[in-house]
């Protein structure tokens, strides 16, 4: 196991695990958030998401607050969940993780938020609030320095 301490970020969004049939096509009501994932098996289809569009009916783990690693982690690195899970096992929480390829998440219900942030400040990691990141905004030619499709039609007149 890990002799590491490590610093996760906790996001503020509320989040779902959901469960949908084998090849289930992803529906529109899944809002991404900071974290949003498809996961398809055999047997199942899960989505990570916001949980605020998550039909009443549908079968979900929810609320959900999700923890980053700070990464990026180096892929080769060993013990690093376990040494995050341990102290939670031993505090009876429940966790649902995830793997991306530059760090781990690690989702535990809402209720149970506090006391995951205590049971890794004791074992000495850091949890902080996480800032979501944005996704960068969108431009046009013209903020590009390139030629824009809108012409200003006072510039096209000749003097």
């Amino acid at each position: 196991m890990s002799d590491q301490n490590f610093t996760l970020l906790q996001f503020p969004e509320k989040l779902a695990i959901v469960r949908l049939g084998p090849g289930a096509d992803l529906p529109q009501w899944a809002e991404s958030a900071s974290l949003f994932s498809v996961t398809a098996t055999a047997t199942e289809t899960s989505v990570v998401c916001a949980t605020r569009s998550v039909p009443t009916k549908t079968p979900s783990i929810k609320p959900l607050t999700a923890f980053q690693v700070r990464g990026p982690l180096d892929p080769d690195a060993t013990g690093i969940l376990a040494a995050l899970l341990a102290p939670l096992a031993e505090a009876k929480i429940p966790v649902y993780t995830l793997s991306t390829f530059d760090t781990d998440w690690i989702m535990v219900r809402l209720v149970d938020g506090e006391k995951a942030r205590e049971a890794w400040s004791a074992k000495g990691h850091t949890v902080t609030a996480a800032v979501p990141a944005r996704p960068p905004k969108k431009t046009n030619k013209a903020d590009r320095g390139g030629k824009s499709k809108k012409t200003d039609k006072k510039s096209d007149k000749k003097p």
